[in-house]
């Protein structure tokens, strides 16, 4: 699907990421993969794939895909995961959603009927429940996983949002803005892999505290 550009974020993934572009040399999608430029062992393990590779002049998962959906040409953009958590095949679910029902933004969800997850934790679960919770209470969003940023949509629009999070509190930043710009979004359930290898960059506490946080400024400013 030449007209989808996936933009994937990439830290310390060299086992992972690699694997996930032979997966994805299946499809014809454009590839944009956006890490930090001291780190030499996951560029070096991609080299010989055809992506576009995104050198970082600062830190954070959020300024990784701001600089990364500046970088997309296509129509149509979708955050893809450099650990093998997510399923390509999925993608075309999400775009024959967005087409069908006219919507701008769908979000893959892991809390919907034949959804789920194989790296799922409850504290993690549990911690997704409550601000999703939030989301649906404090800006009427209508998704299901407001931490899962499985996400595909018009490029046009997800720049129209000016998104400036720079760290985690990226994946509550969008829906908030688009849900207020009353953009069209929606959900779809997934199932989400077993990463291939590494670890999770997310701290639970830590970037729990942060995305809370996030979310009551946003609020307020409404």
């Amino acid at each position: 699907m030449k007209n989808i550009t996936l933009i994937i974020p990439a830290k310390y993934e060299k086992e992972s990421l690699p694997e996930v572009l032979l997966e994805l040399k299946k499809y014809s999608f454009n590839i944009v993969v956006i890490l930090e430029p001291t780190d030499h062992e996951t560029i070096n393990s991609i080299k010989n794939f055809e992506c576009k590779i995104i050198h970082q002049t600062k830190i954070g998962y959020g300024n990784a895909l701001i600089l990364g959906i500046k970088n997309v040409k296509t129509e149509y953009f979708c955050i893809f995961n450099a650990d093998g958590s997510f399923n390509p095949l999925e993608i075309l679910g999400m775009y024959n959603k967005l087409k069908k029902e006219d919507r701008d933004i769908i979000f893959a969800s892991r809390y919907e009927k034949n959804a789920g997850s194989d790296d799922d934790t409850l504290i993690t679960k549990t911690g997704n429940f409550i601000f999703t919770l939030l989301g649906k209470l404090l800006f009427r969003l209508p998704i299901t996983d407001i931490l899962y940023t499985f996400v595909l949509g018009k490029t046009k629009v997800v720049l129209d949002l000016n998104l400036e999070s720079q760290d985690f509190t990226f994946c509550v930043e969008l829906p908030i803005k688009a849900q207020r710009k009353n953009y069209k979004i929606s959900s779809i359930p997934s199932y989400e892999r077993i990463r291939i290898a590494g670890k999770k960059k997310v701290n639970a506490i830590r970037d729990g505290y942060y995305i809370l946080k996030k979310m009551v400024i946003m609020f307020l400013k409404d």
